[in-house]
């Protein structure tokens, strides 16, 4: 039984034959950081918050702060402030009211993102307020899922696109993360095909992102 997938992602899977990709890609979800995710996210000048009023609808707010702003506090725990904003408290107030988000961290130098989910509580600053400067409250976060993302479609900047939009044509490059080792045995024929025409397997220790060539 998946506890990502339902019925309505199933006949999309179903429709564009992506149901095994799915499933390894849910496979290695995990529940805690790894060593990976730590850096990631300890290094993050930013990230992009989703949250969910008491009606069902949906936000997502910008956050930033120094590098170090969001600290991981145990192996699937991590905290962040809330600063001075423009007084509405939508994303604070949601999570007062629903707790249930979704965070994406985007790396837009070295494209790479990483996306969690998880339950989140708001607490004043007090013990952490001389980590935490000019912070009006706190937010610490249960996580419950960790993805980590394809970033090819991560634009460098305005002027520098992503090269793996798809063309005028509808072409675009084979993605080396469906050549990845861990993917092996879960593409649909016709992406096979493709793998096998961009030059085969790519060991995940050789992967450096999807605008660099393996490091093979």
């Amino acid at each position: 039984m998946s506890q990502l997938y339902g019925p309505s992602h199933r006949r999309l899977h179903d429709q564009f034959g992506t149901g095994p990709l799915a499933d390894r890609l849910e496979e290695l979800s995990h529940a805690e950081f790894d060593d990976a995710d730590r850096e990631f996210i300890t290094n993050a000048p930013m990230f992009f918050l989703s949250t969910v009023d008491t009606l069902g609808r949906p936000t997502v707010s910008y956050k930033g702060g120094a590098p170090g702003f969001v600290r991981i506090t145990g192996a699937n725990e991590l905290l962040f402030p809330s600063y001075d904003g423009n007084g509405m408290f939508l994303s604070v107030g949601n999570i007062a009211a629903t707790a249930n988000i979704g965070m994406l961290f985007i790396d837009f130098e070295h494209p790479r993102r990483l996306r969690l989910q998880g339950a989140a509580k708001v607490a004043a600053p007090n013990g952490h307020a001389a980590d935490y400067p000019g912070a009006q409250l706190l937010i610490s976060v249960q996580i419950e899922r960790i993805f980590v993302n394809c970033g090819r479609y991560i634009h460098r900047t305005r002027e520098r696109l992503s090269a793996h939009l798809p063309d005028e044509n509808g072409q675009q490059p084979f993605p080396i993360w469906k050549r990845l080792d861990l993917m092996e045995g879960s593409l649909s024929d016709a992406d096979q095909q493709k793998a096998d025409a961009a030059g085969g397997i790519v060991p995940i220790m050789c992967y450096r992102g999807e605008d660099e060539p393996p490091a093979l």
